[in-house]
């Protein structure tokens, strides 16, 4: 290599070839006006504020008909789950056949400065899982939450268990304590109260930069300088922009929920430690009993594994995996490798612990409804057989349809003033491609 270094011959050649990829990428960077994102159709079904609920399209049929409700990051788009068709984790648990619905948070202005975490999760994430389970008929629905929307997820599911039949989380953060990432480290020395106090609201830019910082050679050098070896390729310079887009694509964030969320979780890590409280409730994490799905991935520098895995510990479902996916906190949805294994891997999970269709018919490896197969009918069956277990079975289904049915009483002394402001309206189901939804 060094020889070829001092070869004049070589040098010349390289300068032709970049100064080729230069012309050729200008030319095919001033024909993309702009990228295509979130390709996968959905329609828009329930709003509230600038939050809205948009349901998927769903494939010729379904494996699973509990839907699933995604629950992303207020930290970037959701998109990022539907960047391409070909790098798509929505399009392939579609093709999988599940029924998905996914919150698109929105843009918070000056206006969402006092919005809370109370007001995200027992108002808005709920009133999402309230909408999903009466338009489907189903008292559980599956809940999926994405990093920041994980721990959401988790808080969710401890607060309101009767709700939720599985849980997934994907690169979500519980552990903030740990020191293996620099944000876990930084965050431990900023003075929360400073930041909201004067500016009311985040930035996304000054989100995007703190991020930035977190990996400077590789994420603001090495991927610029690595477009120039493929600058001549227009589907490679396409994807770069289309990341580039999701990237700086960063809304605000409402100063209150802000506050809390770094002091509460990244600070003083209340929810490992069973301190956390959301409105007058503590969240315990032994509530959740429902079967978990924790996805990490083992080269997240946003969220690390040390973040991730312990929640597995903390909670107190019986039925409970660890999935360790070889990847980043990015690739994890658009690498190749996620595109084959993981959308697999989530459905497999569910339509194993799925119930009956909607039908009554088999569709998740159980038997059909109204079989003398089915467990509810071997359980019939066993409890006239034996008086004790028939009173004990009896007692357990009518506490579990008591507390479905029963709203719990903390929900309206949380954020009653958000609540009584919010507007909310179910959408007619209104077909729209992904991308043309107009941004709150």
């Amino acid at each position: 290599m060094f020889k070829e270094f001092m070869d004049p011959n070589f040098f010349v050649e390289e300068l032709e070839d970049i100064n080729r990829k230069l012309v050729k990428g200008a030319e095919i960077l001033t024909t993309i006006s702009d990228v295509e994102v979130e390709p996968t159709p959905k329609e828009l079904v329930f709003e509230e504020d600038k939050m809205k609920l948009y349901h998927y399209l769903p494939g010729d049929a379904l494996t699973c008909p509990t839907p699933i409700l995604i629950c992303y990051a207020l930290v970037n788009r959701q998109y990022m789950m539907d960047l391409q068709s070909d790098r798509s984790l929505i399009r392939n648990l579609l093709g999988q056949g599940l029924d998905i619905y996914i919150i698109d948070w929105g843009y918070p202005d000056h206006g969402d400065r006092y919005v809370t975490m109370e007001d995200y999760i027992d108002v808005y994430l709920n009133d999402c899982v309230d909408f999903v389970r009466d338009r489907t008929g189903c008292d559980r629905i599956n809940l999926l939450g994405v990093c920041q929307g994980g721990t959401f997820s988790i808080i969710y599911s401890a607060l309101y268990p009767e709700k939720i039949r599985n849980l997934i989380t994907m690169v979500a953060p519980v552990d903030f304590h740990t020191t293996d990432g620099l944000l876990n480290v930084w965050s431990q020395y900023m003075d929360i109260d400073n930041m909201v106090d004067t500016m009311g609201i985040i930035p996304g830019e000054f989100m995007n930069v703190g991020f930035l910082m977190l990996k400077p050679f590789q994420l603001m050098v090495d991927k610029y300088v690595g477009l120039m070896d493929n600058l001549d390729d227009p589907a490679t310079v396409a994807n770069f922009v289309r990341m580039e887009k999701w990237i700086f694509d960063s809304p605000a964030q409402a100063g209150e929920a802000y506050r809390k969320f770094l002091k509460d979780l990244y600070q003083e890590n209340k929810l490992v430690k069973g301190e956390l409280m959301i409105g007058d409730r503590r969240v315990d994490l032994g509530r959740i009993t429902m079967p978990l799905l924790n996805i990490y991935a083992t080269e997240d520098h946003l969220v690390p594994p040390a973040s991730t895995i312990p929640l597995n510990d903390l909670v107190g479902s019986e039925d409970k995996t660890l999935y360790s996916f070889p990847g980043g906190h990015i690739g994890i949805y658009v690498s190749s490798r996620s595109q084959k294994e993981l959308a697999p891997s989530v459905s497999e999970f569910l339509i194993e612990r799925c119930p009956e269709g909607r039908d009554g018919h088999q569709v998740c490896g159980l038997p059909a409804l109204g079989t003398e197969e089915h467990p509810q009918a071997k359980m019939r069956a066993a409890a006239r057989s034996s008086k004790p277990a028939a009173s004990k079975k009896g007692g357990a289904a009518a506490k579990k349809k008591g507390g479905a049915a029963k709203k719990p009483p903390a929900k309206k002394e949380a954020a009653p003033a958000r609540k009584a402001a919010a507007k909310k309206k179910a959408v007619p189901g209104k077909a729209t491609k992904a991308g043309q939804a107009k941004k709150a």
